[in-house]
């Protein structure tokens, strides 16, 4: 099915340089010859394999908190490739899918790429092409889990904020004067650039219309 003669000659010298940096390559497939194969071709290139013979094995798996990507056999004994795919779609949208199969059908590959999945292949299948689409489906991962890094640091840095700084904030970011605020809440304009600027200086703003973004990302103004 493969070809990985290569592979098994630096395999087990690659996987000793691992960090915990290291990308993470799931692999759910109850073929064992399948899932061997591929942690063999896998840890050649330098990524960090992990094996499942079941969709309910994976599952028990904490979330990776590196770039990481799930190579998903579609018909699995306990639950199918798609059915898990939905599941993952709801808190573990950083790890993308490539989804492998030894007899799918178009109706099949369609759900499976419309559902967000990276690649949809059929077996016996190329390295090259595998290694293409984990390579990009790691890339995305690493995009996915740096904005949510992001929005957790932004979350952290409202939540410092006052009661009143975040009143203040929802009503500038909506595009009121410091005098249309203060009528809002009742307080001096003076009172108002106050707690504006403490607002600004908490959320590490440099100018309004960066606070204007932050609050557009964390949905404030809604």
């Amino acid at each position: 099915m493969y070809s990985y003669l290569a592979v098994q000659r630096d395999g087990a010298a690659r996987s000793s340089t691992m960090s915990d940096e290291t990308p993470v390559v799931f692999i759910v497939d109850d073929d064992i010859s399948v899932r061997e194969s591929l942690e063999l071709l896998i840890c050649s290139v330098g990524w960090r394999p992990e094996t499942f013979a079941s969709a309910k094995a994976f599952l028990e798996r904490s979330r990776s908190l590196v770039a990481n990507c799930l190579i998903l056999d579609v018909n699995l004994p306990d639950l199918s490739g798609l059915d898990l795919q939905k599941l993952m779609s709801v808190d573990r949208t950083d790890m993308p899918i490539i989804f492998i199969t030894g007899y799918g059908d178009v109706p099949m590959t369609v759900k499976a790429m419309k559902a967000g999945a990276v690649e949809f292949l059929t077996k016996p299948f190329n390295d090259e092409e595998l290694l293409g689409a984990i390579k990009l489906a790691l890339e995305r991962s690493k995009t996915a889990l740096a904005l949510d890094s992001e929005m957790h640091v932004l979350r952290d840095r409202y939540v410092s904020l006052s009661r009143r700084e975040q009143e203040v904030m929802t009503l500038v970011v909506r595009g009121l004067l410091n005098k249309q605020v203060g009528f809002e809440l009742g307080i001096s304009e003076i009172t108002v650039k106050a707690h504006r600027g403490q607002a600004m200086r908490k959320m590490q703003a440099r100018s309004l219309a960066e606070l204007v973004n932050m609050a557009a990302r964390l949905r404030i103004a809604e």
